[in-house]
């Protein structure tokens, strides 16, 4: 008994005068999180968000003049991270376990996007982008994955309504984005054990510089593709505008990072659009394609028992909205 009240006791001592160091925060309690992709767009603005609200930003960058500007912002330290190449990310984990601070979230971001017909895409150029949704993703989340569940932390990855919706010369971005949706469904339960939250955050059209990256990839028309049964249509796809400054700034999708990091009840998926012309795509897109499963097969459910399983399936979710 003796030795339960002095342990006790010392906790106290402990706490009061800020001795005890809580895994993914410093000695202040200032939780750390770490943005890749951060230069531009959503990932510096849930690094803005993130840091105005008082959280140390580990922001990941590719170009020196970026880096400079993060360092800029209060509460943030940049750091060098090309998510495809595996020596930035060990140096990545190095620099965060010397800051000493833990590492409480983790915020996949970084992302390239690049379209075309799928007879006719380069697989080099799929590659390329696989190598940097898909992959960088994934070794990111194991590099860091010890960090997290130190910390008993959160792993958020921002997707796209691009993992529901598919359509044609978005075939390659649609693809690596699905897969995003998957990789979150197989890794939440996984980190579930752990005491570790996963979601993925799936934004429709915002402001951002991901058109600009493809577009400058993408070059001129080529004879093969001038000559092609699709020229008409990679023609219109060059002569329009790679600039998204038409779109809302990424706040929301900014507040729905700070959510699934930090709320009690985070939430497995944050499908964030600006308009309901938007949700509609998204959720109709999801519909159909479950219509389509169910219709014809040897096992098919009726109407009355698919709307029992929405019913079932919204009931699991009320959790959710307690939290909202």
């Amino acid at each position: 008994m003796r030795s339960y009240f002095s342990l006790t006791i010392l906790t106290i001592v402990l706490l009061a005068t800020g001795n005890v160091c809580f895994a993914g925060a410093d000695d202040s309690g200032q939780k750390a999180v770490l943005v890749t992709g951060a230069s531009t767009g959503i990932g510096r603005k849930i690094t803005e968000v993130l840091a105005g609200k008082g959280y140390f930003v580990y922001a990941g960058a590719r170009k020196q003049k970026d880096l400079d500007a993060l360092n800029a912002i209060e509460n943030v330290q940049s750091i060098r991270l090309d998510v495809t190449i595996q020596e930035e990310i060990d140096a990545a984990v190095q620099t965060v376990r010397d800051g000493d601070r833990g590492l409480y979230g983790l915020v996949n971001n970084a992302g390239v996007g690049i379209g075309g017909p799928l007879i006719e895409v380069k697989e080099d150029e799929v590659r390329w982008m696989f190598d940097v949704n898909i992959f960088g993703v994934f070794k990111v989340t194991q590099a860091f994955a010890p960090l997290i569940i130190e910390s008993k932390g959160r792993i958020t990855t921002v997707g796209s309504i691009a993992g529901t919706i598919a359509g044609p010369f978005y075939g390659p971005y649609s693809m690596s984005k699905f897969a995003m949706e998957a990789y979150t469904d197989s890794l939440a339960p996984e980190m579930e054990r752990f005491g570790v939250h996963v979601s993925v955050i799936e934004p429709g059209n915002y402001r951002s510089e991901i058109s600009k990256t493809g577009r400058a990839r993408a070059g001129d028309l080529t004879v093969a593709q001038q000559n092609s049964p699709y020229a008409e249509d990679y023609k219109k796809r060059l002569e329009g505008s790679a600039d998204r400054s038409q779109y809302k700034d990424p706040d929301e999708v900014a507040e729905a990072a700070v959510h699934a990091l930090f709320a009690d009840q985070p939430k497995r998926r944050y499908m964030v659009v600006p308009n309901r012309e938007e949700a509609a795509w998204t959720i109709g897109s999801a519909i159909n394609r479950m219509v389509q499963q169910n219709e014809r097969q040897e096992h098919q459910f009726s109407r009355d028992e698919l709307i029992e399983m929405l019913d079932k399936a919204m009931g699991a979710g009320e959790g959710d909205k307690a939290s909202d």
